[in-house]
């Protein structure tokens, strides 16, 4: 899986716009360094947000980093046909244990080069719901920690239709209606971030 470098402005969703808004924030405050750190991290209106996040504590290094998760929203867990499990045993297990080894497979890539690149990490793919509507399934992973050690990733994951309402409920299950295809796969540059602001695509101001 290829990823290229990109602005902030490629992030479609203007939630998740506000999320890589507030890590580019806390990244500078109260001084700038390479990583933030979680307790900086204070996006407005996280509440309405919990239900598309996910955290992770970071173990390992390299290839051998897993993913232990810390924190998983509801709606996450209808997405990977998690309802079964007890809300109580859905944190506190990798995120190679909880899903299955295919949809590891796929999603593994996308949490690794925010590991190893230190940088926020943004993709789509586009599924079908159980009906066969066209799902575009968006993920934004911010990564934190220490110094220059990825310690924690917070995800935030949108689901949306242009053909209006959907089925959540197992759309990136292991056998989807149709295979996922890969639309966008960006490494949000720092490069790029230039000045007190960046133009984004819509007239969206990307602050820093």
């Amino acid at each position: 899986m290829e990823f290229a470098s990109a602005n902030p402005s490629v992030v479609r969703s203007v939630k998740q716009r506000e999320l890589l808004n507030a890590w580019l924030r806390a990244r500078t405050r109260p001084r700038p360094r390479p990583l933030p750190s979680v307790r900086d991290y204070q996006p407005d209106r996280i509440g309405d947000e919990i239900a598309d996040m996910m955290g992770f504590d970071v173990t390992g290094n390299g290839e051998d980093a897993r993913f232990l998760i810390t924190q998983e929203g509801a709606r996450l867990t209808a997405t990977y046909g998690n309802e079964h499990i007890e809300p109580d045993k859905r944190t506190n297990r990798y995120l190679d244990d909880a899903i299955d080894p295919v949809q590891y497979a796929r999603v593994r890539p996308c949490y690794q080069i925010c590991l190893t690149r230190k940088r926020p990490t943004y993709s789509i793919c586009m599924v079908r719901d159980a009906d066969g509507k066209e799902v575009s399934f968006e993920r934004l992973l911010l990564p934190f920690g220490s110094a220059d050690t990825v310690e924690q990733i917070v995800g935030s994951y949108k689901a949306i239709s242009i053909e209006g309402g959907f089925k959540i409920t197992n759309l990136m299950a292991v056998t989807p209606t149709a295979e996922p295809v890969s639309l966008v796969n960006a490494i949000i540059d720092l490069d790029f971030v230039r000045g007190p602001a960046v133009r984004g695509a819509s007239d969206d101001v990307i602050e820093i």
